[in-house]
């Protein structure tokens, strides 16, 4: 049988599998299953096994369930409510003022959790009733929430970095540091969107708060300290050679029990919760991964990856033309799917296709988690949209349209790395040299 042809009845088969609420893990392998048993000659029962061990059998996958964790511990103590006393008295006569509070805490947050709807969740727990205690716009303080809270996967450690550098053999520590200049950017477009917001309805913005001396601004801004910390040690641990990127999320998780402990935020019962839902989390994402990977088992003993390649490269696609066919696959495939998923669906599929038509699999990389944050603020699959849904009793068609000009920013940043891709690479070149 032609191999598109194999190709399009695996699809069709994926398709109602997902439509018909079959576990995402399950409905992988179950593809693996009938490619291999029906249009290739090798033993699918022996091929599940070995791909079920192999991708779940490795030191670098190590790091996922423990940065989970340390999210988990974090979202659990008075992190989130330091960082917003801490930041607040330095934005006051910034326009926009205390809103810009939801894009700061969400980067640095983000920066020591590595999960979007744990980042989404906490600093709108704390945030949120306060801007609207304060009399800022809700549609605003929602829209910048919820696309802020994106912040978590892009800004290292990020679980979904973790993932695709596993599903594309790429480095973790070169993806985590090719995170930091695109997240600094979408934090400055976020933020200039509230400031061009603000400087056109100063009438929908609170006068500001009495004057803070600079010596009170110090004394608050201890409070970002431990916080910051943490986030200093497990980069320079990294950048320095001096331990793995699992080591570091160890290090990371021992880093949170300690600052929890110190707050005198951390029970039994916030410790156990945290570990169930760190073990929730990692187990969902290694069957995934697992079932990702026989079918990618598949893919290459029914030879479709490379048929789509050849078919590319007859097609002559400029590498632009490629890309912007990709991203309006994921864009297509975000309203159906979270972002984990969507690597792991399509990495066998495409990075063979991104590796023949010369692009950079670091570069890559952040490009689709950027694509992935589109999708976590877009319905009706959309994480954030029902994390806010969930806190606030809004609807999630709400959210998302008061989120549309902060995808916009999203937007922006994407066609950004597009056109300058010096923006992800030069951090990693500089820091450990270029890739031969």
């Amino acid at each position: 049988m032609d191999t598109l042809v194999v190709g399009g009845l695996l699809l069709l088969a994926l398709m109602l599998l997902l439509s018909g609420g079959v576990w995402i893990a399950m409905t992988l392998a179950i593809c693996g299953w009938i490619g291999q048993a029906f249009f290739t000659n090798t033993s699918p029962g022996a091929n599940l096994f070995s791909s079920f061990w192999e991708s779940n059998a490795s030191w670098e996958l190590a790091a996922l369930p423990l940065f989970i964790w340390m999210g988990e511990i974090l979202f659990r103590s008075r992190l989130s409510e330091d960082m917003f006393e801490g930041l607040r008295p330095w934005l006051n006569r910034v326009p926009g003022r205390l809103m810009h509070t939801t894009i700061l805490g969400c980067g640095i947050f983000g920066s020591v959790s590595g999960s979007s709807a744990a980042t989404c969740a906490t600093i709108s727990k704390v945030a949120l009733p306060e801007l609207l205690k304060r009399g800022y716009s809700e549609q605003l303080a929602l829209g910048s929430l919820a696309t802020a809270g994106t912040l978590g996967i892009l800004i290292p450690p990020s679980i979904t970095m973790v993932v695709y550098a596993v599903a594309a053999d790429a480095s973790i520590i070169r993806i985590f540091l090719a995170g930091f200049l695109p997240g600094l950017l979408l934090m400055v477009l976020f933020s200039g969107y509230i400031v061009w917001w603000s400087l056109r309805n100063p009438d929908q913005v609170p006068a500001a708060d009495p004057p803070t001396t600079f010596a009170e601004k110090i004394r608050r801004s201890g409070n970002l300290i431990p916080c910051t910390l943490l986030i200093l040690f497990i980069v320079w641990v990294l950048i320095a050679g001096w331990a793995t990127a699992t080591e570091c999320a160890a290090y990371g998780v021992l880093g949170a029990l300690v600052m929890a402990g110190w707050s005198k935020s951390l029970t039994w019962a916030s410790f156990w919760e945290g570990l169930m839902g760190a073990t929730r989390s990692s187990c969902m994402i290694m069957f995934i991964l697992a079932g990702a990977a026989f079918l990618t088992k598949t893919m290459a003993f029914t030879g479709i990856p490379r048929v789509l390649a050849e078919w590319v490269t007859a097609q002559q696609f400029s590498p632009y033309a490629l890309i912007a066919m990709l991203t309006v696959i994921y864009l297509v495939l975000g309203t159906a799917l979270d972002g984990i998923s969507m690597i792991v669906l399509t990495s066998a599929v495409v990075l063979p296709m991104i590796q023949k038509a010369g692009f950079d699999l670091i570069w890559f990389g952040i490009f689709i988690v950027l694509l992935v944050e589109i999708a976590e603020v877009t319905p009706p699959v959309g994480f954030n949209l029902f994390v806010l849904q969930n806190m606030t009793g809004k609807d999630s068609t709400v959210i998302a349209r008061a989120a549309i000009p902060f995808f916009a920013c999203l937007v922006v940043c994407i066609v950004l790395v597009t056109l300058f891709p010096q923006i992800v690479t030069i951090v990693p070149d500089l820091v450990m040299g270029k890739e031969k």
